[in-house]
């Protein structure tokens, strides 16, 4: 008797690890193997066609799922991958694809100095370009953008959105006007006045290399509305380390309250209706996009769905992790099991 029970446990054991269910599961192995002649770790320098030259960009893959290839966008523009490393560990145990990735002109990519290359349309095309070396498709390709990699995830979804199976837009109004003005209107009067004060007549005299300006801004800005983590982690920190000042500022410009550079007068509200993908948009209370816009946002796109960070801020990834990343990864689940 002992026998037989002892064979009926070995066989619930292989049932379990063989994966004897409708979607067969990978070993740890195949997760890790990427086909690669000589492994690097999943870093592959990405070749970018550009009208002015070719280039290449800085990717790295973690894990090998057909069905879920996950491509992620920072923000800026021109921060880095760095302050998004904290889906590492959320992504690989669910046994997603995914893949960090920093665009032309941040600093693990090449850099080039023509300033026709900062254009929202030319990296649509860029990202298009990633999505075949990496072999996405509609069957399986997922963008997650966060700030201006969300402006980046919504503009490429209305270009080629025939490619995507799914989209995260993390922190990020479709409307820079918009966005402008919950800053000036909502956030600022939140400062003490003394400090509100001291802040516009630096703008005013348009001195935003005075360090005195990040003085303020850190601890009555950036800890409210960017990120509510007591010390800041160490990813977060490289990426602020690593910016690329001169894209950044050329196309967000260079005050913290709202966008007036290239991108000032960006707005694609009226076009949200055209996406027709399962899309999700995350909105934070702290956050500094309006968690209200976000929410409507969710309604006008066709297959929408909102997720609120009750304690989060702009990187609501680090500040309220574990309901950003059970609602990312749970939206992902949804869309690739036919639930959503």
């Amino acid at each position: 008797m002992k026998k037989l029970i002892t064979i009926a446990f070995l066989f619930s054991l292989l049932y379990l690890f063989s994966g004897c269910d409708e979607k067969p599961r990978s070993t740890m192995a195949d997760y890790f193997t990427y086909g690669d002649s000589i492994e690097g770790g999943g870093v592959k320098l990405v070749p970018i066609a550009t009208p002015v030259g070719n280039f290449k960009v800085w990717t790295k893959r973690f894990g090998n799922n057909p069905r879920i290839k996950i491509l992620l966008l920072h923000g800026g523009p021109a921060m880095t991958h760095e302050y998004m490393e904290c889906f590492e560990t959320f992504f690989q145990r669910e046994g997603f694809e995914f893949y960090e990735y920093d665009q032309l002109g941040s600093y693990y990519s090449d850099q080039p100095t023509d300033s026709s290359l900062w254009t929202t349309a030319r990296f649509v095309e860029e990202v298009e370009q990633v999505r075949k070396a990496i072999g996405g498709n509609s069957s399986n390709f997922y963008i997650i953008g966060n700030s201006w990699g969300g402006i980046l995830a919504m503009e490429y979804a209305l270009k080629y959105q025939q490619h995507l199976k799914g989209l995260v837009v993390a922190n990020m109004m479709a409307s820079a006007p918009e966005y402008g003005r919950y800053a000036d209107e909502v956030l600022a009067k939140q400062m003490k006045l003394e400090v509100l004060a001291e802040v516009r007549a630096i703008e005013a005299k348009k001195d935003f290399a005075n360090p005195r300006y990040m003085e303020l801004l850190m601890p009555n800005f950036y800890h409210e509305h960017l990120c509510r983590l007591p010390e800041y982690p160490d990813a977060l920190n490289r990426s602020f380390k690593h910016a690329n000042g001169t894209i950044y500022t050329m196309m967000q410009g260079p005050s913290e309250f709202g966008i007036s550079g290239r991108l000032a007068n960006w707005d694609i509200t009226a076009r949200l209706k055209d996406i027709a993908i399962p899309t999700l948009m995350v909105g934070a209370k702290y956050d500094t996009m309006d968690p209200k816009a976000m929410e409507r946002q969710s309604k006008e796109v066709q297959k929408g769905r909102y997720l609120y960070c009750p304690n989060g801020s702009h990187l609501a990834m680090w500040d309220d992790q574990k309901v950003f990343m059970n609602g990312v990864t749970g939206f992902i689940k949804d869309v690739d099991e036919g639930k959503f």
